[in-house]
């Protein structure tokens, strides 16, 4: 009996365990990586049949204009490193190989009818001053030409010749013996399809650390996002050091060695302005600021009735409140520099401020009819203030749907529900949009779910083209509930490079299969570069591992 089972198992081609037959998946066929595609696909690329070499320890970047400055000089410094550290990576782990190589003729590029020589020069061409912050109304779009053995990126902005670095690096692949690079002759002009192409990161359900936060500023510049979102307290910590009230982390935060000090802020906007990233900082009230109340509890709702004993989302009608904001906000405004700052405004319970007498009150004096006009009254004055300081806010969508007056330029963050019929709305009037809704990264999926998130698209909504001319872009989400400093990489990267290419590329590029091999080659250059992306497509393998 025991050899017809075998029999039967070898015909359906089957795996049995103890008399039962488990019939194996066909797993399809790999992926085939790309090599030399840029990520994100650029707007326009011409690429030619012949080739060049380049060898890491000749070649040069030459700025060719008057206009330079530190961020350029660090970032060619950068891009140097990187190009090396591939070549040295890949050359170590051949070395190590048990396979030899001795019988590939490491020449033979030469004798290719396409080779043109070495390109051992890349002229940088910076026509304007570079700025001290990049911003929304950045210009990144940039030239890079590869041609007559020579290299040319050029640009209008620092930002612009950053985004066009990364593009050459990415460029580059290694020839047979891993000593040298080879890069097709190529025609680029490339800009971006929306001016913020962000990530948020929460830093409050889980504290991650100053050097994790910069290796994700690193992914985000080999994926050209720009805005780093950074959800820093929350309900269940407050790890900020505040300049004006440190008792908020002395008290708040989980331990006094999970803070952000001032000069960790300090490190994570200069680490990210390098990159051409905006730090744009969220402070989310009424709700989600349990942990405030821990230090000042005066500013926070008491409970009532069954709920007594417990503190609320802040209360919205004592002046202390609006006090405390005001020199929170003044404060925040002058440590982080970018233009917005996001002020939140999701998911506020309504329970504790239904069971407090002295709101009851208030809203009876003051004829006020529910309590989402409650909280239009609460946001209006942050918003105002916000305004007041010379800097504009970002709210999440449920501060529109209750009404609030929003000052012109204040953006609308768009995270549940309808996303095509709330960005018609908030764009009819006249407000501008950001998308986040199909790009959360904290909903997992089995392997290859990046593929949901390519398929998002932030234009498909119907509006005129004005409208959609009021939406900004997007952002992935990293919500920290189940990720800390051990796995919050693996759970952003690649996953969020399908974000990334829906915000940078042109709306006609959506092949999905085409996506694929590019992907799978961009994870193989993050794990080169030290990022330990997870696998993009299920089974498959980098050189580098």
């Amino acid at each position: 009996m025991d050899t017809f089972k075998a029999f039967v198992c070898l015909i359906f081609i089957a795996f049995c365990v103890n008399g039962s037959i488990a019939y194996i998946v066909n797993p399809g066929p790999m992926v085939q990586a790309t090599k030399g595609e840029i990520w994100p696909k650029p707007k326009a690329q011409t690429i030619g049949e012949t080739f060049y070499t380049v060898r890491p320890k000749v070649l040069k970047f030459e700025v060719v204009t008057n206009f330079t400055c530190e961020i350029l000089e660090k970032a060619i410094k950068r891009y140097i490193r990187i190009i090396s550290s591939t070549k040295d990576r890949r050359k170590h782990n051949r070395s190590k190989s048990r396979h030899s190589t001795s019988h590939i003729d490491t020449m033979s590029w030469q004798t290719d009818p396409f080779y043109e020589g070495n390109l051992d020069l890349v002229k940088i061409r910076l026509t304007s001053e570079c700025e001290k912050y990049p911003s929304l109304q950045m210009d990144e779009s940039y030239s890079l030409s590869l041609n007559d053995q020579m290299g040319i990126i050029e640009s209008k902005s620092i930002w612009g010749i950053l985004r066009g670095l990364e593009s050459f690096s990415q460029m580059l692949v290694l020839t047979e013996d891993k000593m040298t690079f080879r890069v097709n002759t190529t025609e680029i002009f490339d800009e971006p399809r929306y001016p913020h192409r962000g990530l948020l990161l929460d830093t409050s359900r889980h504290y991650i650390n100053v050097f994790t936060i910069m290796q994700i500023l690193d992914g985000m510049t080999y994926n050209k996002l720009n805005v780093f979102h950074w959800h820093i307290v929350d309900d269940q910590s407050f790890p900020y050091q505040s300049k004006a009230f440190p008792e908020l982390s002395n008290l708040g935060a989980y331990d006094q060695s999970l803070v952000y000090t001032q000069k960790d802020v300090v490190k994570v906007i200069e680490h990210a302005r390098y990159r051409g990233i905006r730090v744009m900082v969220e402070f989310d009230t009424p709700g989600h600021t349990r942990s405030w109340g821990i230090s000042h509890p005066e500013i926070l709702t008491s409970c009532g009735g069954q709920l007594s004993g417990q503190l609320g989302p802040i209360n919205p009608t004592v002046n202390a409140s609006y006090e405390f904001m005001e020199n929170l906000l003044r404060e925040i405004v002058e440590v982080f520099p970018d233009d917005y700052v996001h002020i939140g405004g999701d998911e506020v319970g309504f329970e504790c401020w239904e069971s407090n007498t002295e709101i009851g009150e208030y809203m009876t004096k003051n004829s006020v009819q529910n309590y989402q006009m409650l909280e239009e009254i609460y946001i209006q004055r942050i918003v105002d203030t916000v305004h007041s300081l010379n800097a504009s806010s970002v709210v999440w969508q449920e501060v529109f749907e209750n009404g609030v007056r929003l000052p012109n330029g204040t953006v609308v963050q768009v995270w549940t529900g309808n996303r095509q019929s709330l960005l018609q709305q908030i764009t009819k009037q006249g407000l501008p949009a950001l998308l986040s809704s199909c790009w959360y990264l904290d909903h997992l999926q089995s392997g290859g779910d990046w593929k949901t998130f390519y398929g998002c698209d932030a234009a498909d909504f119907a509006g005129t083209d004005e409208q959609k001319k009021l939406v900004f872009g997007g952002e992935a989400c990293m919500w920290s509930e189940v990720v800390d400093n051990g796995n919050v990489l693996q759970r952003i990267f690649p996953r969020v490079s399908a974000t990334a290419e829906k915000l940078w590329s042109p709306y006609e590029v959506k092949d999905l299969d085409d996506a694929a091999r590019r992907l799978e080659e961009h994870t193989c250059r993050m794990k080169m570069r030290g990022l330990p992306a997870q696998p993009p497509n299920g089974a498959g393998f980098c050189l580098n591992n």
